[in-house]
């Protein structure tokens, strides 16, 4: 097992190689977009928090019944240090992974990952299709209808929320902020 820090150029060619999926890439950077906001928020790490935000669901379109367990498998390949696997298969836990989120990177990971698909269906509602008008309202009037953004595990956001000991609404607002940060790269800037 290697201990190689990677660089966000290595995380970026392995996700193109493993990703052909438009829609896949922009969760991808939505998750890395809200990763590094939080970091830089708490003081963190942002580069890490970002890399493993982009490489999370490395598996995910090639292998979806092997989830988590061939991300660990492909980035032990390429020499990855431990720390960064971990990370990026902790956000599986309990469903398709046995790694307990420890870490505040982990825990952040688990929690804002289902988020971002919220947050990303309730700007593709809105008229402008744009995340920029997305407002922490917005996502809790839609939280309650459990029927829009139906395949969103509201359970997971709001465990995530608790294991960081942060409030719900606080989450949803990072996680708002840091993918109206990268709203272009997410296809989420909206239309004129």
């Amino acid at each position: 097992m290697g201990e190689k820090v990677p660089t966000r150029e290595e995380a970026l060619k392995l996700l193109h190689q493993y990703f052909e999926t438009d829609s896949l890439r922009k969760h991808a950077y939505a998750v890395e977009g809200v990763m590094r906001y939080i970091a830089r928020k708490r003081g963190e790490d942002v580069e890490k928090w970002g890399i493993v935000g982009l490489i999370h669901d490395l598996d995910y379109e090639k292998f979806p019944d092997q989830h988590c367990g061939k991300t660990r498998e492909i980035l032990e390949k390429e020499g990855w240090a431990e720390e960064y696997i971990r990370a990026a298969v902790s956000h599986g836990w309990g469903i398709c992974s046995e790694v307990e989120p420890q870490t505040v990177l982990e825990k952040t990971l688990y929690a804002i990952d289902e988020l971002t698909g919220l947050v990303v269906t309730t700007a593709l509602i809105r008229p402008s299709k744009s995340v920029m008008d997305v407002a922490l309202k917005s996502v809790k009037n839609k939280w309650k209808d459990k029927r829009f953004a139906a395949g969103v595990d509201r359970s997971i956001i709001e465990k995530g929320a608790a294991m960081l000991g942060v409030p719900l609404e606080e989450l949803i607002e990072d996680t708002i902020k840091g993918m109206q940060e990268v709203a272009e790269s997410i296809g989420l800037k909206g239309v004129s």
